[in-house]
């Protein structure tokens, strides 16, 4: 419950309307996020990944390749609810912003 309340009020989306843009920015999100500074360890948190996932996308040479391992995950709403609100608890705001605007576009 906590958490579809902070998706809401992060977002004024639903579920669906994130999920469908977070793969539709896929691409251009990874050049963007920033998995080393408490992401990771926030989506392990939430269970989004286990400790298997972890130490996997921990393994990858460069943040794009970190982050393009860590979008290839988000394929539900709850994952998408849990991705949301560990971007929201390590400051990047600005991510959920993008997500939620389409990329910067108006609605």
């Amino acid at each position: 419950m906590y958490i579809t309340c902070v998706l809401i009020a992060a977002s004024e989306l639903s579920s669906d309307e994130l999920l469908s843009s977070l793969v539709k920015w896929k691409s251009r999100l990874s050049d963007l996020i920033q998995p080393d500074f408490g992401l990771m360890d926030e989506l392990f948190g939430l269970e989004f990944l286990t400790r298997r996932q972890l130490e996997d996308v921990r393994s990858e040479r460069t943040i794009f390749r970190r982050n393009d391992a860590i979008l290839e995950l988000v394929t539900s709403n709850d994952q998408c609810v849990k991705f949301i609100t560990a971007l929201q608890r390590t400051g990047q705001r600005h991510i959920i912003n993008f997500v939620s605007l389409d990329g910067g576009k108006v609605l």
